[in-house]
């Protein structure tokens, strides 16, 4: 072959790679604004990746996605977002209260939240059946299912009188939840001590202040207290006060029961719609899911810390029992 017309198939190859590669597809980002850090929300996010991968949306190939932490600090929460506008990201995927800073910087990229306790109540969307704008997600009924925690303490606690409620009050949602928890333990005849607090720093004296006056604590999960989760139980182990939570993680962490829906199962159904996002479906057009089965975990170990005895027929109601 000619020098001449090497050089002109050497060239020609070229021009068809770079045409080909100008033709792929743009690989979409899913931007995860992670509330906590990674350690703590592990299994959701495996979760979120093992079902996006069973879509056809596997991480680094069709899709990539760009995970960011504010550790709990809600001035992160606005950093990350405006970052992720600036990224110009094709769905924003986060947990409440990461929802609310990622509608306010952008109503244009579809937004997609998980474990809102009350998303309506809260502004989040307009209703469950048509969310409008570019927001959607998953509810967990948090707010109301505080009614039946309450009687779920009550059966096992004896001679149960008051009743301490745990909250984060910058999440507009646990105050949502506390005010639930209150009104459904007054109607039981318990009294109530609202232990606010906005940072890890507040936990240790919110809770000895009700040291050796309630008999239960009710603990409502979100950033602060899920990255504290172990801290706490081990003070309310201390304490001898059992806990009442609404995720199975914060059992595992030594706390003693939850009720409410399987969060990985949250995160699986997300990536549901997701998928349903970046083939062209508009947020404001997918209703908000809400959960539809709710599971009652107990740690046996922790009760038996506690001296408590958990009768047979609580046991058997239990979805899981950890021992």
């Amino acid at each position: 072959m000619k020098r001449r017309e090497l050089i002109a198939l050497l060239a020609g190859a070229a021009a068809w790679s770079t045409a080909a590669r100008a033709q792929q597809p743009k690989r979409p980002t899913i931007g995860f604004l992670g509330t906590t850090v990674p350690s703590s929300m592990s299994q959701w996010t495996a979760a979120l990746e093992q079902r996006l991968r069973e879509l056809g949306w596997v991480e680094g190939r069709t899709v990539s996605i760009a995970y960011r932490w504010a550790e709990s600090r809600p001035e992160r929460y606005v950093e990350i977002a405006a970052e992720f506008v600036r990224l110009n990201v094709d769905v924003i995927v986060t947990t409440v209260p990461g929802a609310p800073a990622a509608k306010q910087a952008t109503s244009v990229i579809p937004i997609v939240f998980v474990l809102a306790s009350d998303p309506v109540g809260t502004g989040l969307v307009a209703s469950l059946a048509r969310p409008g704008g570019n927001v959607t997600g998953l509810s967990t009924q948090a707010t109301d299912l505080a009614s039946k925690r309450v009687e779920l303490v009550r059966e096992v606690v004896p001679n149960l009188r008051m009743v301490a409620i745990l909250g984060n009050i910058n999440n507009p949602e646990i105050v949502l939840e506390m005010r639930q928890v209150e009104g459904a333990a007054q109607k039981l005849g318990l009294q109530v001590a609202r232990l606010p607090v906005r940072h890890a720093e507040d936990l240790a004296p919110a809770l000895e202040s009700v040291k050796g006056r309630a008999q239960a604590l009710y603990v409502c999960t979100d950033a602060v207290t899920n990255l504290n989760r172990l801290s706490i139980n081990t003070w309310a182990l201390g304490a001898r006060l059992p806990t009442m939570h609404d995720v199975r993680n914060l059992v595992e962490a030594e706390g003693l029961m939850s009720y409410g829906p399987n969060w990985s199962d949250q995160f699986r159904r997300a990536a549901d719609l997701v998928d349903k996002i970046l083939r062209g479906a508009k947020p404001g057009d997918l209703p908000v899911e809400q959960a539809d089965k709710f599971e009652l975990i107990i740690n046996l170990k922790t009760a038996k810390a506690l001296g408590l005895t958990i009768p047979e027929s609580f046991l058997l109601r239990a979805d899981e029992v950890i021992e």
